[in-house]
């Protein structure tokens, strides 16, 4: 055989080589496409439940003050009569709305104070946002989680690196200041690839002051729809109560606070 025919095969073998490689590649590129698609299916579905729910079916209107008024006898009735019930529907109501977002979870948090008492109220409130928060939290870290690491890149990858160094620190303080809305507190953990464990812990115990104050307001909305007025919600922000919780959450840091003084130290 001469060169030039030995040139000629080797050029149509690599040819055939090239051709079977992205014959190989094609087929896999498509079903990766998909599992991207599906992984965001949870997360969507979430939001736009959500969004249904309070527009398509006006839930806002059952999570006013004005549906607690006018149904706090029958409410307060199935307490009496059923109590594990009532406390089941409570927490899972609780989850639900946490989980598609739906807004009204403090008038939830104050019937809950009403129906159950301060302290039980703030159990079951602690219960059903914790399980609702969970459900967001898992939906965002599999359908965007990697997605934003990957794109985003090492500026994202050092803030994942440094919360998930303090992360359950960080959690208590999301929990305890009440200027961060509950549902982007949801979601930002997932993305900064904190543990379930961390996440649960954090936000079934950071949520307690500000559950517990709220929870004591609607344990007294009895007298004050009998006074024909209406709770302040801002109550949390008034000095009594908010210097309080901003104190835990300057405690929550000082592991944060002690790591950073303990390595300076080492560096010197």
């Amino acid at each position: 055989m001469s060169l030039s025919e030995k040139i000629v095969g080797s050029d149509e073998l690599m040819g055939e080589k090239r051709r079977d490689e992205q014959q190989d590649v094609a087929p896999r590129s498509a079903p990766a496409g998909r599992a991207g698609v599906l992984r965001l299916l949870p997360l969507a579905l979430l939001l736009a439940t959500g969004a249904v729910a309070w527009f398509g079916f006006d839930v806002g209107q059952y999570l006013s003050f004005e549906a607690l008024k006018d149904h706090r006898e029958w409410l307060l009735a199935q307490v009496e009569q059923r109590a594990a019930l009532t406390a089941l529907a409570f927490i899972a109501v609780y989850a639900l709305t946490t989980a598609f977002s739906i807004p009204g979870g403090a008038v939830l948090t104050l019937l809950g104070g009403f129906l159950f008492g301060t302290w039980i109220g703030t159990l079951y409130v602690s219960i059903g946002a914790t399980l609702g928060a969970v459900a967001v939290f898992l939906a965002a870290r599999s359908a965007l989680g990697g997605l934003l690491r990957a794109r985003v890149g090492g500026a994202l990858g050092r803030m994942e690196s440094g919360f998930r160094e303090n992360a359950l620190s960080y959690m208590l303080v999301l929990r305890l200041v009440p200027i961060f809305p509950f549902w982007l507190v949801n979601l930002v953990p997932a993305f900064l690839g904190v543990r379930l464990s961390t996440y649960v812990i954090g936000t079934s115990v950071g949520i307690i002051p500000g559950t517990l104050v709220y929870a004591s307001v609607g344990n007294g909305l009895g007298a004050i729809f009998d006074a024909g007025g209406t709770p302040d919600l801002g109550i949390i922000f008034k000095p009594e109560i908010l210097l309080p919780i901003l104190g835990l959450a300057a405690l929550s840091l000082l592991p944060v606070v002690y790591k950073r003084w303990k390595a300076g130290r080492a560096a010197m």
